[in-house]
């Protein structure tokens, strides 16, 4: 539902800009930037957080969990990366379960113990398995165009148009409306399907692993120690594959308010209630 209407936001953004023209130029924008998030948004993820392919003979514990959770959810076992990094967090990206990759930091390992770490692991098997990386991509994708269509409008009101001047006052009222509430509306759709998704992930994976309480457990590890370890390769383009979000030296808190993961504490209560 969140989806679609993020795509009939869009729809209405390339009617008014252009008519039935603007439409088709938005919808083929719309194809041509998912077309390339299908493709290569695992590999652009990967290298962003400098990940690297881990040998079995470096960590069978990691192997051996990885491969069991997988037979579990009939899926083929992802390849695993190791990111070089002391802050705990893990992150799934791939666009369906035969084209995935499972990222995990070296402060997660150390962190964690085999019970929770079965516990995250199951979490990110989950997105794979329910194609969460895909999905939201693809909306992070369409709400980049409909900000676009805004920058379009912006310059169309700098440099002004044709038509007598009640025209240009009804259209630039219209621009302004559209540059100033369609973004944050994009952006808030955005966000809401990315918190939909995590705790579809959670639900999942607790249930994959049949241990609710160890991925409650890990949860409340990771939030606390990702805010005394911040995460040195945290942006904003990637934030919501990670499982819980990365934390960056002296992030403001109010860009807590536009989070792309619901609060932790909601988060642990569903699972701790998913145990009794």
């Amino acid at each position: 539902m969140l989806m679609a209407f993020l795509i009939a936001l869009l729809a209405v953004g390339g009617w008014a800009f252009g008519g039935r023209t603007g439409l088709m130029i938005f919808a083929a924008l719309g194809l041509l930037m998912n077309f390339g998030a299908y493709w290569f948004s695992d590999r652009l993820a990967l290298r962003a957080h400098r990940a690297r392919p881990v040998s079995r003979e470096e960590a069978p514990g990691l192997y051996r969990i990885v491969e069991h959770l997988a037979a579990a959810a009939n899926m083929p076992p992802p390849p695993i990366f190791l990111i070089p990094s002391e802050s705990p967090n893990a992150f799934a990206t791939g666009r369906g379960p035969g084209h995935a990759a499972v990222a995990v930091t070296q402060g997660l390992l150390e962190l964690m113990d085999e019970r929770e770490l079965e516990a995250v692991l199951s979490h990110e098997l989950s997105h794979v398995r329910n194609r969460d990386v895909l999905i939201a991509t693809i909306a992070a994708g369409i709400a980049g165009i409909i900000s676009s269509i805004g920058y379009v409008l912006r310059w169309g009101l700098l440099l002004g148009g044709g038509g007598d001047r009640e025209q240009r006052r009804g259209s630039s009222l219209a621009a302004v409306a559209w540059i100033i509430v369609a973004p944050i509306i994009a952006l808030l759709v955005q966000l809401a399907i990315s918190r939909t998704r995590e705790y579809s992930a959670d639900a999942s994976g607790a249930r994959l692993s049949g241990d609710p309480s160890a991925l409650a457990d890990a949860l409340e590890k990771l939030e606390a120690w990702s805010a005394r370890r911040p995460y040195e390769f945290a942006g904003p383009a990637t934030a919501h594959l990670f499982i819980v979000k990365p934390a960056r030296e002296g992030a403001a808190r109010l860009l807590n308010l536009l989070s792309t993961h619901p609060p932790i504490e909601e988060r642990v209560a569903r699972l701790r209630a998913m145990a009794v």
